[in-house]
């Protein structure tokens, strides 16, 4: 209630709040293109039982994560060392860090994983799923994919609800603006996780735009777990821009067909 109190009445408070809520926001854009991309591959009528599901379990994994704050900053703390540093050469060479903890870990598991799901996305797009695959076939098997597609979301749900709430933790130390932020991404995540599906199932060029950009995220993922810190502001640049390209892209064809259609 503290806490609450304070927030309310500490312009200092609500800045560090409209901050993290923008933050939280944009980090949840790679979990929801990675959420709607997957709920695309079931069946019509699972797609928005999956969506919800799985940013339900976004949420819950946050606020989790929040109430073992002091846990979760522990696995930063490196866990092995590979002892590996060097001066090579006449003039040497800047010795590197090689200590990893679990953070750095899981971030190079979920870079690898999201490669790896993006690369298989891409070259189903690429060359179709022939008939008689398990997207086309029966009930019995179309529940056994949504169950692998919840599988996939859990796991780059906890990926990126670490690197969401070790974020916030390097923000602000106030549990109640935390939360809020974190309430207020997930609903924003909740609210725009149908017009976002629906978009990118009816426009397969934006499907591979967000492929390429879970490549990104996934290669970003892997070199903050060896240490190479990049700026979260030239991703989400380069996203910002190849949108805007594609949005131009998809306006100049929408022309050409009408103007074709009005020709016949």
């Amino acid at each position: 209630m503290e806490s609450l109190q304070a927030l309310f009445s500490s312009p200092a408070a609500w800045a560090a709040l409209a901050a993290l809520v923008v933050m939280e926001v944009v980090l949840g854009i790679d979990n929801l293109i990675f959420i709607s991309i997957l709920s695309n591959k079931l069946p019509e009528d699972q797609r928005a039982r999956a969506r919800r599901l799985g940013i339900g379990l976004a949420l819950i994994m946050r606020l989790g994560l929040l109430s073992m704050i002091a846990w979760l900053v522990g696995l930063t703390a490196p866990v092995f060392d590979l002892g590996w540093q060097g001066d090579v050469g006449p003039g040497g060479l800047p010795s590197f860090e090689t200590e990893f903890s679990w953070k750095d870990m899981i971030l190079i598991a979920g870079g690898l994983f999201l490669i790896w799901k993006a690369t298989k996305e891409i070259h189903h797009a690429v060359d179709p799923v022939p008939t008689g695959s398990v997207f086309e076939k029966g009930a019995g098997t179309a529940a056994l994919s949504f169950s692998s597609v919840i599988v996939q979301i859990i796991l780059l749900d906890l990926v990126f609800s670490i690197d969401s709430i070790l974020t916030a933790v390097g923000m602000t130390d106030n549990l109640a603006v935390m939360v809020i932020a974190v309430l207020v991404a997930v609903t924003v995540m909740l609210l725009a996780a149908e017009p976002l599906a629906n978009f990118i199932n009816k426009n397969p060029t934006v499907v591979m735009l967000a492929l390429g950009f879970l490549l990104m995220i996934g290669a970003v993922l892997i070199a903050e777990g060896f240490g190479v810190h990049v700026p979260k502001g030239y991703i989400y640049a380069a996203m910002a821009f190849s949108t805007v390209v594609e949005m131009l892209n998809m306006l100049s064809r929408r022309a050409r067909q009408r103007g074709t259609g009005q020709a016949s």
